[in-house]
């Protein structure tokens, strides 16, 4: 099968690798999502007294203007605690259908670069993936919830009205240039604070660094901000990616140059479900 990507300029060596966590490591048939999904709905259900019939709904827009449905539901008026926000939509995943990749390992530990996970879950999520995976001594360092945001409760010396909730569903239905959307105190991806803030914590130049992701909308910032991307799992060409493959596994075949090839191929070189444009 034939997969496309645009063409990756690679102006020197990329020095660092930046990777999402889920459905970028492990691949989303895995159904760990969700899982993830059906707890974040019953976290609204059960701890928040949001009526079923409407939390479908409010996550699509939670997640369309605030990247992450947490970092929605504090934004829009709704108090909750942080850790036991984490605490019940991940810490009940059956973690045990994940398997460990052997594969994967290899392949990271030996691509000469350093490599970094930047993933908007907490950190015991990303300990308990990674173990699972295997992959736990593959990384420098682990960029997640903690890293960007120094509070574990959702009190971030936001101003609120207790009984005032933004109806961000009525405005996603008629959007109103004249009503300014509520901020979340919330930093994640895929805004362009949380990728300031990663690359300063993490000493990355994003000029010389790759960013894998299964997210389009996290792509894009990160292109727009100097990061050559990476679209995983899919094999499309689309707007602010360089290189797409349809699994993490094919990143030796797309770019070899990670291992310093020395043999350069004209035209386009096509390998498996992995395409990339090199003229």
């Amino acid at each position: 099968m034939k997969s496309e990507g645009n063409e990756l300029q690679v102006l020197e060596k990329y020095n660092c690798l930046l990777f999402d966590l889920d459905d970028t490591l492990y691949s989303l048939s895995s159904g760990l999502s969700q899982h993830v999904t059906k707890n974040i709905e019953e976290f609204m259900v059960q701890k928040l007294g949001i009526e079923e019939s409407k939390v479908p709904e409010l996550c699509v827009s939670l997640y369309k203007y605030y990247g992450t449905t947490l970092a929605g539901l504090r934004a829009v008026g709704y108090k909750l605690d942080y850790d036991e926000y984490h605490s019940f939509v991940h810490g009940r995943l059956p973690y045990d259908i994940l398997k460990p990749d052997l594969a994967l390992k290899n392949l990271l530990h030996s691509v000469p670069v350093r490599k970094v996970v930047f993933t908007n879950a907490d950190k015991r999520h990303a300990g308990k993936v990674l173990s699972r995976l295997g992959l736990e001594d593959c990384f420098e360092g682990v960029m997640c919830f903690e890293t960007l945001n120094h509070t574990n409760k959702g009190n971030d010396n936001v101003e609120e009205d207790e009984n005032a909730v933004f109806d961000i569903n009525e405005y996603s239905a008629a959007p109103n240039a004249g009503i300014a959307l509520p901020k979340s105190p919330v930093v994640c991806k895929p805004f362009e604070t949380a990728f300031d803030q990663v690359f300063k914590i993490a000493n990355i130049n994003p000029q010389r660094t790759l960013f894998f992701d299964d997210s389009i909308r996290n792509l894009q910032t990160g292109k727009r901000l100097g990061l050559n991307t990476v679209w995983v799992g899919s094999s499309h060409r689309a707007e602010g990616v360089d290189c797409a493959l349809e699994s993490i596994h094919y990143i030796k075949e797309a770019l070899p140059e990670l291992w310093e090839a020395s043999e350069k191929t004209e035209g386009v070189r096509y390998s498996g479900k992995v395409a990339i444009e090199t003229s």
